[in-house]
Formats: C-alpha cells, sequence, structure tokens
C-alpha cells in the first residue's frame, strides 16, 4: 500500500505542475499572465483553432487524471487506519 500510495503522490505532484502550465500556455481573453508568461510559447501552439482544441482536450484530460488521483488517494488514506 505504501508503494501504491507514493506513486500516486508523485503523479499527483507531476499533474498539478502540469496542469499549471497548460493553463498559463492558453490563450487570455485580455492579456494578462497568459502573455507574459506563456507568450512565445502559446503563438505557436494556438496559430489555429486545431492547436487550441487540441490544448483543451490536453488540458480536460490532465484535469481528469488529477481529480481521479486524488479521490483515489482520500480513498487510501480512509482504508489505510
Amino acid at each position: 500500500m505504501a508503494i501504491l500510495e507514493t506513486v500516486l503522490w508523485v503523479i499527483l505532484v507531476l499533474t498539478s505542475l502540469l496542469l499549471i502550465a497548460l493553463v498559463l500556455v492558453h490563450r487570455g481573453r485580455g492579456g494578462g499572465i497568459t502573455d507574459m508568461f506563456g507568450g512565445g510559447i502559446a503563438s505557436g501552439i494556438q496559430s489555429s483553432a486545431v492547436g487550441e482544441r487540441n490544448l483543451s482536450r490536453i488540458t480536460w484530460g490532465v484535469a481528469i487524471v488529477w481529480a481521479a488521483v486524488v479521490v483515489l488517494l482520500g480513498l487510501l488514506s480512509r482504508f489505510s487506519i
């Protein structure tokens, strides 16, 4: 059980960092922090509607994995007393 919990914590940290990066790369509505940090990266990815749609799909996929890991860690902590 300890190995599974450690693996889940590592996945949680990695997906958290990836989710932060993906959200920052998304096109901003009025500029702001997206242009400051991800302006150069986002311009290449978001040059088409397909790029923006794929970026959104990847972000949603990472968010779903993140949420599933949080639920699994909660269940593990509840049953490993």
